[in-house]
C-alpha cells in the first residue's frame, strides 16, 4: 500500500500579534507565502494522493528562526523571506529531493 502524501510541508502561521515579547512567523507574512506555495505546488501538478500535501501548522517553536515550515518524512527544516525561497524550496526539495543547504535549519 502506498503513502496517501509522499511529503508534507507545513508552514508554521502562528501569530502572537505585533506586541508580543516573541516573534511569531506570521507577523513574517507566513500565511501569504503558505498560499503561495500551496497554488504552486497545484500549478506544478504536485499536488494530491501520493504527491505534495502544503498544510498549515500552529507554532513549531523556533520562532525566533522564522518564519519556518519543516518537510516531512525527512524532518527538514527551513527559514525563508520570499516567495522566490519558497519556490526554491519547491522546486530543490520536493521534485528534485535536494534540500536548500542556505535556508536549512539545523
Amino acid at each position: 500500500m502506498s503513502q496517501f502524501f509522499q511529503r508534507h510541508l507545513f508552514f508554521c502561521t502562528n501569530d502572537r500579534g505585533a506586541d508580543a515579547e516573541r516573534p511569531s512567523c506570521n507577523q513574517c507574512g507566513s500565511a501569504a507565502l503558505r498560499e503561495h506555495a500551496k497554488r504552486r505546488v497545484k500549478e506544478m501538478g504536485l499536488s494530491g494522493q501520493g504527491q505534495v500535501r502544503v498544510n498549515t501548522s500552529g507554532c513549531l517553536d523556533r520562532c525566533e528562526l522564522g518564519p519556518v515550515c519543516v518537510v516531512y518524512p525527512e524532518g527538514i527544516w527551513y527559514t525563508y523571506i520570499d516567495e522566490e525561497d519558497v519556490n526554491e524550496i519547491i522546486e530543490s526539495h520536493l521534485v528534485n529531493g535536494i534540500p536548500v543547504e542556505r535556508l536549512r535549519l539545523a
